[in-house]
């Protein structure tokens, strides 16, 4: 009876128990062949006390307690090992050329805990103590070749192995995002570099977490390795790239997210007061719209082209004037603050290397109740200002329509754009007709098949109308207002430190969390302003051309 007892209690645990101490070791050694024999160690340990019949009051505190003691017995053997390996040398600065490297590191073990170190030590002492101890290099060799003075090898060679001996006497636990790697979405204003950046860069997942950690934490190279689990050989080109192209900053010697990352946090509490003010900001829109129409209608003003249908229209209309209303309140913001920052480009945004003109804003993965995104994309390859064209694609996240347009088109598209606006196809590409009628920018018979407006055709509101718009206009100014002041409050509230007075950057990230055209697309569809079925077949919604 006993003996099934027993045998009972050690099925028990190696179904229980077993996993559960695997990555108890594996956590607190970072090293699988380590854990596994730690585990082994330890298991052993366990059974062999249940064989001897072992009384147990809690099995489960007991197993952890064996495991607990277990390891702090692994990690002094480890420490004394190592301690009395190393200790003697490097108690002296002098240091010769003449040494055993068997003897120094007579067990395997000590090897692959100095490799192990090696990957976490920055490369100021790593190619150092690489040459001297690997690679055999005498010390006049190793200073020559890095055209340092021999004191100065024996110096860095002195403070490396004191760093190695700190960082192999304990036992290292790597960052969580070593393991659960996060996400962060990005939004982007600007114009891409050539070689594609910002995307080409943040859309690679260690770039992504390196920025989130340096973000929170900002850290040397060193403690990044372990934040992140990545040999710091590899690391330290990453980090000089990141610097390179202004997506880091180094301040000292530890490194800085040179952008806001916004917290899925902060974020909840912003779109929970943008679904408070949802409904009434997306009814001032529409009254907006629907008073200017009609004001323009009554003073037979020919206020667009009738290409489209006023319902199609009414898409991209919703868009501009949030936008409009959006873009107020920044300008007033930016006035009152009287805050002018150096190195912009031409539309605004900070220039980069490689060409790029661009801001960035991160944003921490999100998975509850939001808006739907609505991007704007337009006309690229502007050659200067003179002959910018007012043409934009806003591009609804919402049942894949933003995949039934282009990203953009090119400058010499749009061109042509307005020569069929003009009626004035005479001469034009062909190649370029054919392509816009296959984006569904053209009808077979060149004319445009979205809103098209020309400025010097639209006249002006009479006294009474006026005065009806600016009051609409104000009391959604009022109510965006209202939010864009919430959202800054946010945002300032969870700031780093090494952003407070970066006033650029807090009104670059408050300008683009607050900016509200999902939340007015939502409430336009919810109210029945607008409307799009599962199988509809509308392309050319959210276009729209000024001449």
């Amino acid at each position: 009876m006993l003996n099934d007892n027993i045998e009972t209690l050690i099925q028990t645990f190696s179904e229980n128990y077993f996993e559960k101490l695997y990555y108890f070791c594996l956590k607190k050694v970072s090293d699988v062949n380590d854990a596994e024999d730690l585990t082994a160690d330890i298991s052993l340990d366990i059974i062999s006390a249940l064989r001897k019949g072992i009384k147990l009051e809690n099995f489960s505190a007991w197993v952890w307690k064996i495991a607990r003691n277990k390891y702090a017995a692994w990690v002094d053997k480890k420490s004394n090992r190592v301690n009395n390996l190393i200790e003697n040398e490097y108690e002296s600065l002098e240091i010769s050329d003449t040494y055993d490297l068997e003897n120094d590191l007579i067990h395997q073990e000590d090897l692959k805990l100095l490799r192990r170190e090696l990957a976490f030590i920055s490369s100021e002492y790593r190619n150092i103590v690489v040459a001297f101890y690997i690679d055999y290099r005498k010390i006049d060799d190793i200073a020559n070749s890095l055209n340092l003075p021999i004191g100065t090898i024996k110096s860095k060679l002195f403070r490396a192995r004191n760093i190695l001996k700190e960082g192999i006497s304990m036992a290292r636990e790597f960052g969580t995002l070593s393991y659960k790697p996060e996400n962060i979405g990005f939004f982007m204003n600007g114009f891409s570099g050539k070689n594609g950046e910002p995307w080409s860069v943040i859309e690679k997942k260690l770039n992504k977490n390196i920025l989130l950690a340096t973000y929170r934490t900002p850290s040397t190279a060193e403690e990044l390795a372990i934040e992140i689990g990545m040999a710091l050989p590899y690391l330290e080109d990453e980090l000089d790239m990141l610097v390179q192209g202004e997506f880091l900053r180094k301040n000292g010697n530890k490194y800085e997210t040179n952008l806001f990352i916004v917290s899925t946090v902060a974020q909840e509490k912003i779109y929970a007061h943008l679904y408070e003010i949802q409904s009434s900001i997306t009814e001032k829109i529409i009254n907006l719209i629907e008073n200017q129409v009609k004001s323009f209608d009554e003073n037979d003003f020919q206020w667009h082209e009738s290409y489209q249908p006023y319902d199609d229209m009414k898409w991209a209309l919703l868009m501009q004037k949030i936008d409009e209303v959006s873009q107020r309140i920044a300008n007033d913001i930016h006035e009152q603050r009287k805050f002018v920052k150096k190195n912009l480009g031409r539309y605004g945004h900070t220039l980069r290397p490689n060409g790029g003109e661009w801001d960035l804003l991160g944003m921490e993965e999100y998975l509850g109740n939001r808006p739907e995104f609505v991007g704007l994309h337009g006309c690229m390859d502007t050659p200067n200002d003179l002959d910018f064209i007012n043409f934009g694609q806003f591009k609804f996240k919402y049942k894949r329509i933003e995949f039934k347009t282009p990203t953009s088109l090119s400058y010499q598209q749009v061109k042509v754009l307005v020569a069929a606006a003009n009626q004035n196809i005479n001469g034009i590409n062909q190649q370029i007709l054919d392509e816009l009628i296959g984006y569904g920018y053209l009808d077979d018979k060149y004319q445009p098949t979205f809103r098209v407006t020309f400025q010097n055709k639209i006249g002006e509101f009479t006294e009474s109308q006026k005065e009806i718009h600016d009051k609409l206009y104000n009391e959604a100014y009022n109510i965006a207002m209202k939010h864009y002041n919430f959202c800054r409050e946010i945002i300032y509230n969870e700031i780093p430190d090494f952003f407070k007075n970066d006033q650029y950057q807090i009104d670059h990230a408050c300008v683009n969390i607050f900016q509200m055209r999902g939340a007015v697309l939502e409430g336009a569809l919810k109210s029945g302003y607008i409307s799009y079925s599962d199988d509809d077949q509308r392309k050319m919604l959210g276009a729209y051309l000024i001449i």
